[in-house]
């Protein structure tokens, strides 16, 4: 099975992405909701639940983990991946290279929580891989607790999104990361507002898809996951009525979110 954690309700995008990619494979999903947002939060402090996280879904018989969390694969990937012993993805580093290739003039936008504009992981990965190109991050605190409440279609959430990507706009970006697994869900908003011509960049649709690739050359780990009679199964460590009704808009099937203490 496969483990994927994030701070919320938002990591579902990346569950679902990897579901419709990997159909054969059951998931295992945690949503640290009592502890949201992480982005607002000390790098110790998401380390921490990262790691808690992570002994969650591997006492549940996760074979592999997925951060679904850009704050927590900012923050906490490097320790993970020392400390345990199975394959950690996180949806950075797939991002960072489908951005670096798709920006045809170099101005490339991030969009992400405090923590993962502050440790500034996704400027370092594109200047490295692409020396040179013009970087703009904008933080947007607000964005995680609107889509957390369903505010998605909200008039206050449009206007906080004009706000936050009016500078992105003033720096004519052409290719935009949405640095957080909730923002996804504001996609069509975040496109209106940046422009047709503005390549959005799904890092939901990157881990996925880097998680299949590495399926693709570790056959012998995709058939140790892939259990017989094993069904995907949703933890959160918190829960409301606006998390039920998201977690089903995301899967567009009713999900039963179990409620653990962790």
């Amino acid at each position: 099975m496969i483990g994927v954690f994030d701070s919320g309700v938002g990591g579902m995008t990346v569950a679902k992405a990897i579901e419709d990619l990997c159909p054969q494979l059951p998931l295992l999903y945690f949503g640290d909701l009592a502890r949201s947002p992480y982005g607002s939060k000390s790098t110790e402090v998401i380390t921490a639940c990262s790691c808690r996280n992570t002994d969650f879904l591997l006492s549940q018989g996760a074979k592999a983990v997925v951060i679904a969390c850009n704050s927590a694969a900012a923050a906490a990937a490097d320790t993970l991946r020392r400390q345990y012993a199975v394959p950690i993805i996180d949806v950075v580093s797939a991002t960072v290279e489908k951005a670096a290739s798709v920006s045809a003039a170099g101005r490339i936008g991030i969009i992400g929580t405090r923590a993962t504009v502050r440790s500034k992981v996704y400027e370092e990965r594109l200047q490295a891989i692409r020396p040179g190109c013009q970087i703009v991050s904008q933080a947007c605190p607000l964005l995680v607790p609107l889509v957390e409440e369903d505010w998605l279609d909200k008039r206050e959430t449009k206007m906080i999104l004009r706000r936050y990507l009016h500078p992105l706009r003033e720096r004519q970006i052409d290719a935009l990361i949405l640095g957080c697994t909730h923002y996804p869900l504001l996609g069509d908003l975040i496109q209106a507002r940046v422009g047709r011509k503005v390549r959005l960049v799904d890092s939901s649709a990157e881990a996925a898809r880097h998680l299949k690739e590495f399926l693709d050359k570790n056959p012998q780990i995709g058939s140790n996951m892939a259990e017989q009679g094993r069904q995907s199964r949703f933890f959160v460590s918190d829960s409301t009525g606006p998390v039920q009704r998201l977690a089903d808009r995301i899967f567009s099937r009713p999900i039963h979110l179990e409620k653990v203490d962790v």
